[in-house]
This record gives structure tokens, C-alpha cells and sequence, in this order.
């Protein structure tokens, strides 16, 4: 069997041979990574989903000026009687981006359009909805526009100059990354690029004599690689660039050559197979002349066996390049990716981090547990007769990929968390969220 793996150094908990809770875990790598720090510049059109790298400033007040929240009536809201209702007579219609270049003088109100800005002098919008206008002698002269009196207070529907953003202070932070409400954000100031992050570049393999790519015939006791597939869309979705390293089989050499080529190309090294105690499983022999990379098993289920650590460039004083050795049935693969290396990903492309959503739900049926290691169930959460509910999705071994199709969330059961009766709450994440 071979050696332990050296120790990172970087933290207690990071020792080989450990076993580990899932938090602890989680702890570990956080504060083992450091952010990278690549900026470029790209079109805004282009950065959905890239993490900014500086902030962004508004160049103007947003609004630049005060102006209607709602089409109506704008006048000055101390005209407004008490008690009774207030008449006034409209005296011209001002629509979005025309400025109005007459005089509302006592008595006088003006019809505006959302987004029109107030006249000097002019202070409240009453809605369309809530006043009654009253056609009178000589045509629309004589309209008088009618306010029932408390349906309306002194400033209303006025959107002030500047109240969204002051030119100068931060519109957005460095390390968000950019959903489709920022990119409109951005748009708005006028700005037609940003400095993002350059994209984290993951290099992704499968390892297993077993194994065969897609398009080749499956010979006796051989199946197609799965996890390289599912891995390659979880990490498109957190936006990183893959580079496909395919299929390497359970030698040495080949598996040396594989991980100094990710070295030389590649952020992160992400790996699945190879972790276990068994005999052919030569990743620990190599990593040690590699890296320091540290073999925990961690107290969950699925996925106990799993690796992390830094693999040293040849090149002097160059950032390491990290590696997530996942275990290699399916669901494991990916329920250890979602609790370790998604966050870890996020964090090293310098994203500002965020704890992964969690909502909670009644069990529909029992769900059986010891405490001592966290467990992941695979459930689908819908609404209930009382709130969200939550079922499994029939059997949770850990080769059953269908299961984690069906599936719409992962079921949390913490590490001292027992068993748990019908209709009691348990956490979950949804997969909709895990991006």
C-alpha cells in the first residue's frame, strides 16, 4: 500500500489519512485557497455569468433626475386640501424624455407619463386610477381633474434624483458574479464594458480500465463513462473553461503524463476514480511525487474517499494548480463536487462567496439515518398542503445516476442528525440553485 500523503501545512485539518466531518472539510479547502487574479476586459454583452474584478462605478446619478413613478397627474402636493377633495386644471401632457418648457402655476397640474421628469415647482403624481376627471365648458380647457381627499399624500409616486445611485459609489462589487438583472444594471450607466475574471481554466479527467468513451462497443465488464459528462456540465454552468482530458487508464505513466499536461494548461485539476484503497488506484503513488496532496476520508455518504491538495509547477514561484479528486461511482462524483469543489471553484475565480441555499422542508416518509456522517438523499421538493414537502426518489446507492436525474434536490442530513420521522423538516438544496 502506498505512503501517506505529506501534510499541506496550510491547516490542521489537512493531515492525509483523516477522517473527516463535512464541514471540517469544507473549512479546509476555503482556507487553503487563494482567489487568482487574471483581469480582462470584455464587452458587457459578453460577461453573463463572469465574475467582476473591480467595481463598477456610476458615472451619473440614477435617476439623473426626479421624475414620475406613474402615469397621472403631477402637481404641488401642498395644494392637496384636507378633508375635502382637491380640483385642479390640467394645463398640458408630458411624455418620457420631453422636457417641459412651460409654467404649472396654482391650481394646476400637469398629465405625465412614468418616467417624465417633474417639472420645477411640481412635487406629487396622483394616478390615473385614483382621480376623476370632469369634462367642462370650452372643451378640454374647461377638464378639472377631481382628488378624493386621503388617497393621496404630498410626494408621492416622485422618484428622486439619484435615489438608485449616486455618481461615484459602486453600482456593483468585485467578485459578483454577473446575473442577467446586472448586466441591465450596467447598461443603464452607460458603461459598455467591464473588467472581469478571467475564466478558471479546469482541466477534467475520468480514470478506470473499465471505462469506455461514448461511440465504443462496451466489451464484458466495461461501462460508459458518465461522470466525465455530468462533471463537464456542472462546471460550464459555474462558467469555467474545461478542457476535456478524456479517459486514462490505471498506469503510472499514463496517469503522470495526464496530470503534468493539466498542470501545464490548467487552474484546477478535476479528477474522478482513482481515491479508494484499492489496489489498482495508483493516484496516491503519484500525486506524492506531484504535490501535496492530502486522501481523506470524509464521514458522508456518498462519497467518503476524496483528495485535495496544490500539484507544484515547475516553473518558480508559480501559483499552484489544485487538485479535486472525486470518487468515481456516478452520484458520488457529483454530490462531492456540489460539497466540495463547486464553492472552492466560485472562491478561486475569485467570486465573492456564499453559502449554498438551503431550504427546508417536511419529509413525506421516513428517512433512516445513524449520526455520524452527513448524508446526502436525493429527493424531489414540491409544494405541499402546508408548505414545501420533500420525497425520496427511490433507492440511494451510489451507481444510480437516474435517481439523481429525477431527482430536483439533495436532501441534508446533517453529521448529528439521526433518523428522521414523516413530517418532521430536513434541509435541502435544490439543484436549480447549485450554479
Amino acid at each position: 500500500m502506498p505512503a501517506p500523503a505529506p501534510e499541506l501545512g496550510v491547516s490542521p485539518l489537512m493531515a492525509g489519512d483523516r477522517n473527516l466531518s463535512v464541514e471540517e472539510a469544507r473549512a479546509a479547502i476555503a482556507a487553503a485557497l487563494q482567489p487568482l487574479h487574471a483581469p480582462e476586459t470584455v464587452p458587457l454583452v459578453q460577461a453573463l455569468g463572469r465574475v467582476l474584478a473591480a467595481d463598477v462605478l456610476s458615472p451619473i446619478d440614477v435617476p439623473a433626475h426626479d421624475n414620475s413613478a406613474m402615469d397621472g397627474y403631477a402637481f404641488r402636493g401642498a395644494e392637496l386640501q384636507a378633508g375635502q377633495p382637491t380640483q385642479l386644471r390640467p394645463v398640458g401632457t408630458l411624455f418620457a424624455g420631453a422636457p417641459w418648457a412651460g409654467e404649472v402655476g396654482a391650481g394646476e397640474c400637469l398629465r405625465i407619463m412614468t418616467g417624465a421628469v417633474m417639472p420645477a415647482g411640481l412635487d406629487t403624481v396622483v394616478p390615473l386610477e385614483l382621480c376623476r376627471v370632469e369634462a367642462g365648458p370650452g372643451g378640454p380647457s374647461g377638464e378639472r381633474v377631481h382628488i378624493a381627499p386621503g388617497v393621496i399624500q404630498p410626494g408621492d409616486n416622485r422618484r428622486h434624483r439619484g435615489e438608485d445611485l449616486r455618481a461615484g459609489l459602486p453600482a456593483l462589487k468585485a467578485g459578483r458574479v454577473l446575473r442577467p438583472a446586472d448586466i441591465g444594471l450596467v447598461a443603464s450607466l452607460g458603461i459598455a464594458e467591464v473588467a472581469v475574471q478571467r475564466r478558471l481554466r479546469v482541466a477534467l479527467f475520468s480514470t478506470g480500465n473499465e471505462l469506455r468513451t461514448l461511440g465504443q462497443p462496451l466489451d464484458a465488464g466495461s461501462i460508459y463513462d458518465s461522470n466525465r459528462y455530468s462533471l463537464m456540465a456542472a462546471l460550464q454552468r459555474l462558467g469555467m473553461d474545461v478542457l476535456d482530458l478524456g479517459l486514462v487508464p490505471d498506469e503510472p505513466a499514463a496517469l503522470q503524463a495526464t496530470l503534468q499536461e493539466a498542470m501545464a494548461r490548467a487552474d484546477v485539476v478535476l479528477t474522478s476514480g482513482g481515491v479508494s484503497m484499492g489496489d489498482a488506484d495508483h493516484t496516491r503513488a503519484v500525486l506524492a511525487q506531484l504535490g501535496e496532496v492530502a486522501f481523506w476520508k470524509v464521514a458522508m455518504r456518498p462519497g467518503r474517499p476524496f483528495a485535495f491538495g496544490p500539484l507544484q509547477r515547475a516553473e518558480t514561484g508559480a501559483p499552484p494548480c489544485w487538485l479535486f479528486a472525486l470518487p468515481g461511482n456516478p452520484v458520488a462524483a457529483l454530490v462531492t463536487f456540489y460539497a466540495f469543489a463547486r464553492e472552492a471553484l466560485l472562491q478561486l475565480a475569485g467570486a465573492t462567496p456564499a453559502p449554498l441555499p438551503v431550504l427546508q422542508a417536511r419529509c413525506t416518509s421516513a428517512f433512516r439515518k445513524r449520526p455520524g456522517r452527513t448524508e446526502f438523499q436525493r429527493g424531489i421538493v414540491e409544494p405541499g398542503p402546508s408548505g414545501w414537502q420533500v420525497r425520496l426518489t427511490g433507492a440511494q446507492g451510489a451507481g444510480i445516476l437516474r435517481s439523481m436525474s429525477e431527482a430536483n434536490c439533495l436532501v441534508v442530513l446533517g453529521h448529528e442528525q439521526g433518523s428522521v420521522a414523516a413530517g418532521e423538516p430536513v434541509d435541502v438544496w435544490l439543484f436549480d440553485a447549485l450554479t
